[in-house]
């Protein structure tokens, strides 16, 4: 923006999205790595056209009485530092969607993994490890009896990936999404902690899109069973760079994917308006929106996710019409750095 616990959250019937406070399961700009109406669609490759998918299923919730979670640009992989950044979490009494944005998708040599916004290489299973002691601070730091959960994104970008084949990095990107939802249910942490996947789709940080998509197609690939967000931007809308079959495969076309667009002015809910539009009239199929992400701070006076999320809510109903309303959960989550 809780299901049995161990059962996957993308299956064949599709996405389930329960009330906030409530998880996903299964499936900017602060110290990022740099950032950047709707046009007539070109003709897009064949392997971009959107898939069949079921559409996401969602119980209404109240927009007024959510919270926003704590989204991350993380700085390190240390596991006493994640741990605290978890139990962080749990103190603040929030439910929802949390994304730890590890950054840029890397290759050193030897393995695959990201360059953090440190600047320093962190392996795929050091990232795995870091997870895993959120979720543990995030447990032990609840209070006793607590229903409280969250879906854990597992967070990278298409900024300009170093690695010798971006097919492979989604790949293993799934992998090691699954991997913690193993580990998760071994310490019997998942009643609280789901596993998730989540990309910083920008497509001014791939204009040919043919590495956003090989990491997408690789993700999918890989069978996780796991959904993997879309946590981006649309760069001046459909047509300003990727046509709208591109745009639409990598928000909710390509099976596992839901999106939690960057919400931060006006103009950004008007292009996801009119991507919604195009969905639903050319496509014949909803957006898939799992909730609305923000950058607010008390210095940069940034949109509040709540005035996100109304924003967004009232563009759609401009653009696609009052049935479309209902479309964005009130999820909630706010991104910032970790220090």
């Amino acid at each position: 923006m809780l299901f049995a616990s161990g059962a996957r959250f993308l299956a064949l019937a599709g996405i389930a999205l329960l009330a906030f406070g409530a998880v996903l399961s299964r499936g900017g700009e602060l110290a990022r790595q740099p950032s950047a109406s709707a046009a007539p669609a070109a003709a897009a490759p064949r392997e971009s056209q959107p898939q069949a998918q079921s559409t996401l299923a969602v119980r209404p919730i109240r927009a007024a009485n959510a919270r926003a979670t704590i989204s991350l640009y993380e700085h390190t992989v240390r596991q006493s530092t994640l741990r605290g950044h978890g139990c962080d979490a749990a103190k603040r009494g929030v439910g929802g969607i949390v994304i730890l944005d590890f950054g840029q998708p890397a290759y050193n040599g030897h393995t695959y993994g990201t360059y953090l916004f440190s600047g320093r290489f962190a392996g795929n299973k050091a990232i795995t490890r870091a997870m895993l002691a959120y979720a543990v601070g995030y447990r032990h730091c609840l209070p006793r009896g607590s229903k409280l959960s969250i879906s854990l994104a597992r967070g990278t970008s298409n900024y300009h990936p170093q690695v010798p084949s971006p097919y492979q990095a989604g790949r293993r990107w799934a992998r090691e999404t699954r991997k913690l939802e193993t580990l998760l249910e071994a310490r019997g942490l998942a009643a609280h902690v789901t596993s998730a996947a989540a990309d910083d789709v920008e497509p001014a940080w791939d204009r040919s899109f043919h590495r956003t998509r090989d990491f997408f197609r690789g993700y999918r690939d890989a069978e996780p069973g796991n959904v993997l967000y879309n946590f981006g931007s649309l760069d001046g809308g459909v047509g300003s760079i990727w046509n709208a079959s591109q745009i639409f495969f990598v928000s909710s076309g390509m099976k596992y994917v839901a999106a939690i667009p960057e919400i931060y002015n006006h103009a950004m809910a008007q292009q996801w308006a009119e991507l919604a539009h195009i969905a639903k009239h050319r496509y014949h199929r909803p957006l898939k929106f799992a909730g609305v992400m923000t950058t607010h701070t008390s210095g940069n006076h940034a949109m509040k996710p709540r005035d996100a999320h109304k924003v967004l809510v009232h563009a759609l109903a401009a653009t696609v019409g009052r049935d479309a309303v209902g479309a964005v959960p009130a999820t909630l989550t706010n991104i910032r750095s970790a220090y």
